[in-house]
């Protein structure tokens, strides 16, 4: 008899611009709001039998290093048994991180698990690499906001390190697809995310952030 995997409940935060209201909290703070928030409205849960926590990061450069799923974790309030890993496929990390769960709940490895992603953009910080030589009067600054640092050369002359913008222009170029057509699939995507919001459809999925302000 084969293991079913499903999805029993789902919240997230409001999504921030760069530099935005959200801009100020930090990754791991701002990932465990979700994780109290489903504690929450699920009393009835033994979160003592949560096999594991899966969380996508794709930076991990900054506050979110260091597996920033067991910070949130932790933050959140699960108990300290529970473990947690963070994943990295980039932009599709915490898709993957579903699936991962789903596959482990699916392959008997696990009853339980909470999945998701967390990013912060806004606080991705400067990063310089260590001196090549004591005394050295060279270096670089890389931000690690979007875009390759510390490149290996090999990969550059094998495989180019465009970054998701460049390549987002090679894949238009190359499959022929229109600035025009983008906008209207942009427009379309922010037209249905709007009316859903009136219809009241993401009340029950967003849960809401409270940023302690100055006065």
């Amino acid at each position: 008899m084969s293991r079913q995997a499903f999805i029993c409940d789902a919240i997230r935060t409001p999504f921030g611009r760069y530099g935005g209201a959200l801009s100020d909290m930090r990754a791991d703070d701002l990932a465990a709001v979700p994780l109290r928030a489903l504690m929450s409205r699920n009393p009835g849960v033994d979160w003592n039998a949560v096999d594991d926590v899966l969380m996508g990061c794709a930076n991990q450069a900054g506050e979110d290093n260091r597996n920033v799923a067991r910070m949130a974790t932790l933050l959140a309030g699960l108990p300290e048994s529970v473990s947690a890993m963070t994943i990295n496929r980039l932009c599709g990390s915490g898709l993957d991180a579903v699936g991962t769960a789903a596959r482990a709940i699916k392959a008997g490895e696990a009853r339980l698990i909470l999945a998701g992603g967390v990013e912060s953009m806004s606080r991705a910080p400067f990063v310089v690499p260590k001196a090549g030589a004591a005394f050295s009067r060279a270096n670089a600054i890389y931000d690690t906001t979007i875009g390759w640092r510390f490149v290996n050369t090999l990969m550059a002359a094998q495989y180019g390190t465009d970054s998701m913008p460049e390549t987002a222009e090679n894949v238009a170029d190359e499959y022929g697809i229109s600035r025009h057509d983008q906008d209207c699939m942009a427009l379309a995507s922010q037209e249905k995310a709007r009316a859903a919001q009136l219809a009241g459809h993401l009340a029950r999925e967003i849960t809401p952030v409270y940023i302690q302000q100055k006065r």
